[in-house]
């Protein structure tokens, strides 16, 4: 019997529908990944299994007596620890929960490599059931055998590795654009008929006329013979483009549900000298845990990557840096006024959770009229006007990403300050947001775990913080 059944799952919020329609079950031992688009639902369906959220429609059937541990995407920030410490800190109370269930939303969000390859070797033994939510690749194929995939409005169901779904994703992908190439082809095929049975009609119609005016009463085809050919060409068009809607839409599920193009500006003020961050023997913290000996020197256009194990400080230099007033600070800071620096921070503490995303950034930018802002957050993918009036507290992860990016873009920052800024988002958007760095003529500093997210924007440049330290 399965540890869990849904039957006719439904979730809905009032400016999103998110699926419907969901059965499936969770055998004991399973290991499921559930993917989609950032806003597609997954951490709501994880909330569903956990029974922190009801459905709108259809019931989940479990066991009451099932030991369930639980890890959310976004944890208390109220803590004087890293984002790593604070994950490793609510996986160990899940898994003391978890004798049978482990559910867990990013769980790789903040960890360094280290920390990274414990979890792994702690899921690959684990004997439970694992459902995850990650956009994490390598933790998909070592660790889950079936896929979830949330999208169009309904969860698709693959059994196998993450890199058989892909490719099994692509193959469908092939075929669906064969069909498609078969149908364009068989439609100008069809038009050509037409246009071929208009002209011999037409050809018809003279000759009658002809035969009638040197008396020759030859059989002349009825008005509705003559049409007929015109009838059932029309038809077969009419036919075709059935066939060509039913293919779209069945393309439109194999790829993400908005094919767009999201305009990032990130331009940087014009600088009036080269130095734009220097620290001499400085040092930075809160009660009697401090970061020491920093020497960090930043000139324009240059760009540097923190590196440490969790809770060696680096979060806590980056926020001393943007201009952070409740931290302490010792020896000789030049760092730019804090209106000129752009930071993202890994827990988006930034964005006050009762505003709306509209709301959120006129905070940014009060001077800016409303269809200025709406102008702004339709290039950073908020463009429906009920997605404008969501509040903050009921995005996902990777919006309140994109939030906290068009809030920074939107003041023109000298110096830009990204905090773990690959956490949560899903391919297509971290390929955007990692061309747009690319590009990026300003003052950089970055604090990332994800190598291949260096290695693409080209960060060479590194500063090591010892670890011991205790600072997030």
């Amino acid at each position: 019997m399965p540890m869990i059944q849904l039957q006719g799952l439904g979730l809905a919020y009032p400016h999103l529908p998110c699926f419907a329609g969901f059965t499936a079950s969770i055998e004991w031992g399973q290991r499921i990944a559930i993917v989609g688009d950032n806003g597609a639902g997954k951490s709501s369906l994880l909330k569903l299994l956990h029974g922190s959220l009801l459905p709108s429609e259809g019931h989940i059937r479990t066991d009451t007596a099932l030991g369930i541990g639980y890890v959310a995407q976004v944890l208390d920030a109220d803590t004087p620890l890293s984002g790593g410490q604070r994950v490793n800190q609510a996986l160990s109370r899940a898994l003391a929960d978890a004798t049978e269930l482990l559910l867990l939303d990013e769980p790789t969000n903040h960890l360094d490599a280290d920390n990274r390859r414990s979890l792994m070797r702690m899921l690959r033994a684990y004997t439970g059931a694992i459902v995850l939510v990650t956009h994490d690749e390598a933790l998909m194929e070592r660790v889950c055998d079936t896929i979830w995939h949330i999208g169009q409005g309904g969860i698709d169901v693959f059994s196998g590795r993450y890199a058989d779904y892909l490719a099994e994703r692509e193959i469908q992908r092939n075929a669906v654009n064969r069909e498609l190439d078969a149908t364009r082809r068989a439609k100008q095929d069809a038009h050509e008929a037409l246009m071929q049975e208009q002209v011999r009609a037409s050809h018809a119609r003279e000759r009658g006329i002809k035969s009638i005016q040197n008396r020759k009463w030859a059989t002349i085809k009825s008005p509705t013979k003559l049409a007929r050919g015109s009838v059932s060409s029309g038809q077969t068009q009419a036919d075709i483009r059935a066939q060509q809607q039913a293919l779209t839409a069945r393309m439109a599920a194999l790829r993400p549900a908005e094919v767009i193009t999201p305009r990032f500006h990130l331009p940087a003020s014009v600088q009036p000298g080269r130095v734009v961050v220097q620290v001499n023997n400085g040092a930075v913290g809160y009660g009697v845990a401090w970061v020491r000996d920093i020497h960090l020197a930043l000139n324009h256009g240059e760009r540097l990557v923190l590196c440490g194990k969790n809770g060696s400080g680096k979060s806590t230099l980056a926020r001393a840096i943007h201009g952070d007033t409740s931290l302490r600070q010792g020896g000789d800071w030049f760092t730019p006024p804090v209106q000129e620096s752009g930071y993202l921070d890994q827990h988006y503490a930034d964005l006050d959770p009762h505003h709306t995303v509209l709301q959120s950034l006129a905070n940014s930018v009060p001077t800016w009229t409303e269809p200025a802002l709406r102008r702004h957050l339709n290039d950073f993918l908020f463009r429906r006007s009920s997605a404008l009036d969501t509040p903050v507290s009921a995005l996902s992860g990777g919006e309140k990403a994109r939030l906290s990016l068009a809030r920074i873009a939107a003041r023109t920052p000298r110096l830009l300050i990204l905090d773990e800024l690959t956490n949560n988002l899903d391919r297509r958007l971290r390929q955007h947001v990692t061309e747009v760095i690319q590009t990026y003529p300003g003052t950089l500093l970055l604090i990332s775990h994800d190598e291949d997210f260096l290695a693409e924007i080209g960060v060479s440049d590194r500063m090591h913080l010892p670890a011991g330290a205790g600072l997030r």
